[in-house]
């Protein structure tokens, strides 16, 4: 019902979309059911927030460190 990215640092990607006009959904930054921080972008925009998931329910995951490193590596 939904679609998960890693993000390499998730504070910052939120408040650069944030100062973008992006809309998340209630709760800010928390701890997701598998234990990492996790977000949401909200499906729908607003007047205050036009910016948003565009239908679609996204979850903004910060990636631990070894999936970080991996893709790392795969960019090198």
């Amino acid at each position: 019902n939904h679609i998960g990215l890693w993000i390499d640092n998730l504070a910052a990607a939120v408040e650069w979309l944030t100062s973008k006009g992006m809309r998340f959904t209630p709760g800010g930054i928390r701890k997701g059911a598998a234990g990492y921080d996790v977000c949401f972008l909200h499906p729908k925009g607003n007047e205050a927030t036009p910016l948003c998931g565009e239908g679609v329910l996204i979850e903004l995951i910060q990636a631990p460190q070894e999936v970080i490193d991996a893709f790392a590596k795969v960019q090198a």
